[in-house]
């Protein structure tokens, strides 16, 4: 009964965190691994606070207000500044999606041996119909099984030879090995706190309140707060450590064998499964990569549905994956343009690295004024009411505003 008790308070969080491990992702993590080997464990303990305190912020507002995070920062962003996000979060997921897509075709080409953009199609029209027939309830359910696929990489760790001792030196002890390793850091935390999972959380939790009869905003029903903060808390801190071990297992599982054996020339995630083949046995070689699309599978319905709902709550359109397509238009419309742009890079063969890498700065960019407006509304009883984020929560965001600021200033002189 226990056991119940807890899968039902996993969910919007649960998700989040994984769709986190998305092949792009996974590429930043295993790029990490093979090149520096252990010592940038320790960015997975640093970021997990800062990422889990963010979510923990976005869930608030979702289930406090009832709306989307974009519906809130509407109302304390100028209109052009909003448009302006809005447009380059499009931009951003959209070449996300391509390079998930990509890595995915790639990665089940591999394994199966047919075409790369057979793969391809396949994977972006499955998704796409998931996500265009498939009602929220069913779907959340399916997206949160998905999540074992993640498993994928713990079992790594089981194949490779590890060296625990030095492992856990690593993680607990924070070393930067020059401007190389300064960069790994700026993309992991790219990579770990984006954009696209701030809007994608706040509005699962509006979904979750529409699951439920009985549930409202709690600005109108004080009295389920405490129930629906500890849900909030055990959901977010769960996912957002099930995301980090994730993350940590790609690294351990890409650095003993690819960066002992000197093989750290690595640009992808596909890379990185064709590489542990030779020094890490098939079984090494298949694993990683069928988790490639595993992960893909679950991260480009958030990408793309992260888009959906941010530009539709600032325009006061329908956002919901529980209408159907012909009550949600827009909605649907955003989702399906952002597959097809995304499935189109692939066949235009342009740079996946590059293209990542521009995303990564547009989601630091993007992150900055987003996160200082989140904390500027959890801030605000005119938003809020009585439910004001507390200040440990409060510090912890602007600690985490001030890091991903940081990060973005580091950008110019850390990519070249």
């Amino acid at each position: 009964m226990a056991r119940t008790k807890l899968a039902d308070r996993l969910g919007p969080g649960l998700i989040t965190g994984a769709a986190d491990d998305d092949p792009s992702g996974i590429a930043t993590y295993a790029i990490a691994g093979a090149q520096f080997g252990t010592s940038l464990l320790w960015t997975m303990l640093f970021t997990y606070p800062l990422m889990a305190s963010v979510q923990l912020v976005c869930a608030r507002v979702g289930r406090v207000t009832g709306h989307g995070l974009a519906h809130s920062l509407r109302a304390v962003l100028p209109g052009w500044m909003m448009a302006v996000i809005l447009l380059l979060l499009f931009g951003a997921n959209t070449i996300n999606i391509g390079a998930d897509l990509s890595a995915m075709g790639e990665a089940a080409a591999m394994v199966g041996g047919v075409g790369r953009h057979t793969f391809t199609i396949g994977f972006a029209v499955i998704s796409l119909l998931l996500q265009l027939f498939v009602p929220y309830d069913r779907y959340a359910r399916l997206l949160k099984w998905m999540t074992l696929t993640l498993l994928a990489y713990v079992a790594l760790l089981f194949i490779v030879r590890v060296n625990w001792l030095g492992a856990l030196h690593d993680l607990v002890v924070p070393h930067i090995s020059g401007a190389a390793a300064l960069t790994a850091i700026v993309a992991i935390m790219g990579t770990t706190i984006s954009p696209y999972l701030f809007f994608w959380q706040a509005s699962q939790e509006v979904e979750e309140i529409h699951q439920v009869r009985e549930r409202r905003p709690l600005r109108r029903a004080g009295n389920q707060a405490a129930d629906a903060f500890a849900r909030i808390r055990i959901d977010t801190w769960s996912g957002m450590a099930v995301s980090n071990i994730i993350a940590l297992s790609i690294m351990l599982g890409t650095a003993i064998p690819l960066h002992d054996a000197g093989k750290t020339d690595i640009n992808s995630a596909a890379d990185a499964a064709r590489a542990l083949q030779p020094v890490a046995g098939d079984l090494a070689f298949a694993v990683f990569a069928l988790g490639i699309v595993g992960t893909g599978l679950l991260a480009i319905p958030v990408l793309a549905g992260a888009s959906a709902y941010a530009i539709c709550e600032a325009t006061g359109r329908k956002a919901s994956l529980q209408e159907t397509p012909w009550h949600a238009r827009a909605f649907y419309l955003i989702i399906t343009l952002g597959m097809v742009l995304g499935m189109a890079m692939d066949w235009l063969g342009l740079n996946a690295m590059k293209a990542l890498f521009w995303s990564a700065v547009i989601n630091g960019i993007v992150a900055v004024p987003v996160l200082a407006a989140l904390m500027h509304i959890v801030s605000r009883p005119a938003i809020m009411g009585r439910f004001v984020a507390p200040p440990m929560l409060r510090i912890a965001g602007w600690f985490t505003t001030a890091v991903m600021a940081a990060a973005v200033v580091a950008m110019p002189f850390t990519s070249g």
